[in-house]
């Protein structure tokens, strides 16, 4: 216990707080009153909470479904995750109901900001829950539990998180629009779940996203301190073998951002022509300290 009471911070959960209260600003300010769907098990909720009696309501639909799906994940993602999504869950319920029931706030019939304009309502309501998710995610926990269902049943099935994710939207959407009747809405929730991945993307990553150079070269000394002296940052160097020349080269491991490869292709190049440079994204970077890479 003691442990877990040392792993939860008092930013995060102030962090999730505002995260559910975003998300339940984009859901229900936006998707719900014109019957537009969220993703995962947020979407299914508002589903039910359309079909089932009037006291069956979309942030009692959140809690009974996310709830134990979080518990049930708590011994593979670990107890601070559960603690971090459940706070996240609670307050995105909570803020739902008091936007729906409480305050003054007309959401019967269309969006009290966007009217009837499912574009709109689409476009803005996966901008804000996205945002929502995004937060969620940075501090720590899930706001929805389709996320935990992918770690636990994406591997087994063979398939990606991200597919396992799309796969339980598509089947989703295709309930709604048979029970509705129609497929204009869930067409709608379609552009809003892709409105919505692209906000956590970009809520996650940045828009400065993280590279890293890979940079073969038989130079290693001075392009390290060039790099240094460029971008106060060395690198970190391995010893290497050419598979082909057999010769001796160094490897240097570099951390850059999207609008620094020209300034470190041009340095590369400059001292080693021949240098072979390999970027790819990097998902995230974890370093106490900043003399290296």
């Amino acid at each position: 216990m003691n442990n877990i009471k040392k792993e939860i911070r008092v930013i995060n959960i102030i962090m999730l707080l505002a995260a559910g209260f975003i998300n339940a600003v984009g859901v229900t300010l936006f998707l719900f009153p014109v019957k537009l769907y969220d993703s995962g098990v947020s979407g299914a909720s508002m589903l039910l909470d359309q079909i089932t009696p009037p006291y069956l309501t979309l942030p009692l639909f959140l809690l009974i479904i996310n709830i134990p799906i979080f518990l049930f994940g708590a011994k593979r993602l670990g107890l601070s995750f559960t603690v971090y999504s459940v706070t996240a869950v609670a307050a995105y319920a909570f803020a739902s109901f008091m936007i729906v029931n409480v305050l003054p706030v007309d959401v019967e019939f269309v969006s009290p900001l966007a009217g009837e304009d499912l574009l709109l309502c689409s476009i803005f309501g996966g901008v804000i829950s996205g945002v929502g998710s995004g937060m969620t995610i940075r501090a720590g926990g899930a706001i929805d539990g389709i996320d935990v269902l992918s770690v636990l049943f994406a591997k087994p099935l063979g398939l990606s998180l991200g597919t396992f994710v799309m796969i339980f939207n598509t089947v989703l959407y295709i309930i709604c629009g048979i029970i509705l009747g129609s497929w204009i809405l869930p067409l709608y929730s379609i552009v809003t779940y892709f409105v919505g991945a692209k906000t956590v993307d970009f809520i996650v990553e940045g828009f400065d996203k993280t590279i890293c150079a890979m940079i073969v070269t038989t130079k290693e000394e001075e392009i390290s301190e060039a790099l240094k002296e460029n971008f106060r940052s060395t690198g970190t160097v391995v010893s290497g073998i050419g598979g082909y020349s057999r010769e001796e080269k160094g490897i240097i491991y570099f951390i850059l951002n999207h609008f620094q490869i020209t300034k470190l292709k041009n340095i590369v190049t400059s001292i080693d022509p021949d240098a072979f440079i390999s970027l790819q994204e990097v998902a995230d970077i974890i370093r106490k300290h900043r003399q290296d890479m």
